[in-house]
């Protein structure tokens, strides 16, 4: 083997160890092997992020993290969860303005300015075991994570949150994000009922500098006020959009890029008669979409979606369900304009069956972003949950902070038939993992009463693994019912990009040397 060769192997494995995923394909030529040469091998390093849980004093909030046993894993390792920093204040205990370097952080006359140390919030068992964690208040900060070794592969951190009343009362249930540089949210509002703030955390040493666009109904909602946000090394910025809008607007897609360094984002949608949760990123923007997981005691679905590309299109709406791919009376297509939101009622479009929706395009194909609105409930007493475009479980995803009951986890193969097994962890205080293998039928969406581990205590997880088949979408829905409203709050399932591709030490790369 050349020193080229080996050079690429130690980049590849040393990209995987610092970002938790790379890949490194040689590219076709003579002598280059085979496009599965490549080997899948564990990441060694993963970065997660969970934003601030609520500004409600009487908020409950638990954390769940796992990680899914992984063959070839590191023998050891470790993991934590921490507080993002927060400053120190003065000697008599305020603090004092913002300094004006440009890094958002608070200088103090008499203190020392300094960031106070982040104590660890919660840390990850061996894999296999969840872990738990629980804090409460308005004061819960922002938490940044880092899993190594043996910890990092498919590791998942759930929040969620109860909050029995006021604005955006309910069940607010996230997946802790990982850092990335853009991010797309369909579905959220400046409307008067709404508050919807974006949370932007810094997992890195150096400052982040980020860029918020809004589109509405009629394009671009013209703001200086989103550029060149500030995000102060490890941590947190909550955006209140409607200070970024001279007027209200009921549907937006909220565009995040990042100029420098990167960030964790989700939007926390607020609302005073609807209750409230967690807007997750749609998927990167594609030709298709799938949104899976309606609830099928669901009320009222309402459809966002938006395209940043010049031209409009047509999108055709079709519904997994348990029986197959329905077009939803009345709502066959979706005509989008180019560079602007568009959003539709749907209503009761599951009619009490499990369901997913599926978008795609016939004629003219552009990139497109999409989220559900789920309202559960009547006049009232009703709840809302997000579903964004989800991305296709490739090999391997996790649902943490399940519990033996109010848990359903939604499975959809929209273009063939696909088999998947379903392993139920043991409970983070006993319990004995369970797995069970299902086959989804093309065009449909099964819900499954997920298996639950022998002698269960405390809470587990749901990994789901693609076993054969086509590609398959998914989501977790948590349900409970406080002060008879029906709380309720959606996770997709992304892949967890647990494994890592690098060359086989015997692959020919020396196509890459330089003359």
């Amino acid at each position: 083997m050349n020193r080229t060769t080996l050079s690429l192997i130690a980049g590849a494995a040393a990209l995987a160890a610092v970002t938790g995923f790379a890949a490194l394909d040689a590219p076709g030529a003579a002598g280059a092997g085979p496009a599965g040469a490549a080997a899948r091998l564990p990441v060694e390093r993963t970065t997660l992020v969970c934003p601030a849980p609520s500004g409600s004093d009487i908020a409950e909030t638990s954390y769940t993290s796992f990680t899914p046993v992984t063959q070839g894993a590191a023998g050891d390792g470790k993991g934590q969860l921490q507080a993002a920093a927060e400053e120190s204040g003065t000697d008599d205990g305020k603090s004092d303005s913002k300094d004006d370097d440009g890094d958002g952080g608070k200088s103090d006359s008499k203190g020392s300015g300094k960031k106070k140390a982040a104590e660890a919030a919660l840390q990850p068992k061996a894999p296999g075991t969840p872990a738990t964690g629980d804090t409460d208040g308005a004061d819960a900060p922002a938490l940044i994570g880092t899993a190594e070794g043996k910890f990092a592969p498919g590791w998942t951190v759930q929040q969620t949150s109860e909050v029995a009343a006021g604005a955006g009362r309910g069940l607010l249930g996230v997946n802790c994000t990982a850092p990335d540089t853009e991010f797309w949210f369909p579905g959220a509002s400046t409307a008067a009922s709404r508050a919807d703030y974006v949370h932007l955390t810094n997992p890195d040493d150096s400052a982040a500098v980020v860029d918020i666009e809004l589109y509405g109904k009629d394009g671009a909602v013209k703001s200086e006020v989103g550029e060149g946000i500030t995000v102060a090394p490890r941590s947190s910025e909550p955006v209140l959009l409607s200070t970024l809008a001279d007027a209200a607007q009921d549907d937006l897609t909220v565009h995040v890029s990042v100029r420098s360094g990167r960030v964790g984002a989700a939007v926390q949608a607020l609302d005073n008669k609807l209750g409230g949760d967690w807007l997750a990123a749609s998927a990167d923007p594609a030709g298709s979409v799938v949104l899976p997981g309606i609830p099928k005691d669901a009320t009222d679905v309402r459809l966002i979606a938006f395209t940043p590309a010049d031209a409009d299109t047509d999108l055709k709406v079709k519904l997994a369900s348990p029986s197959g791919l329905i077009t939803p009376a009345g709502h066959e297509t979706v005509h989008l304009k180019g560079g602007t939101t568009t959003a539709v009622d749907l209503g009761d479009v599951t009619r009490g069956e499990a369901g997913s929706l599926v978008l795609t395009q016939s004629a003219q194909s552009v990139p497109v972003v999409a989220a559900l609105q789920v309202i559960r409930g009547k006049s009232g007493k009703q709840e809302t949950a997000f579903i964004p475009a989800a991305g296709p479980l490739a090999a391997r995803a996790t649902a943490a902070d399940n519990s033996a009951e109010g848990a359903t986890l939604s499975l959809t193969a929209p273009t063939a038939t696909a088999q998947v097994k379903v392993t139920a962890s043991a409970g983070s205080e006993g319990g004995t993992a369970v797995s069970k293998t299902y086959t989804i039928k093309a065009g449909t969406t099964q819900d499954i009463a997920p298996p639950v581990p022998a002698g269960l205590k405390g809470a587990y997880a749901l990994t789901v693994e693609r076993v054969s088949g086509g590609p398959v979408y998914g989501a977790r829905t948590l349900t409970a019912t406080e002060g008879g409203v029906p709380g309720v709050t959606v996770q997709t399932l992304p892949d967890d990009r647990g494994t890592v591709s690098v060359p086989h030490a015997d692959e020919d790369v020396s196509v890459l040397q330089k003359p």
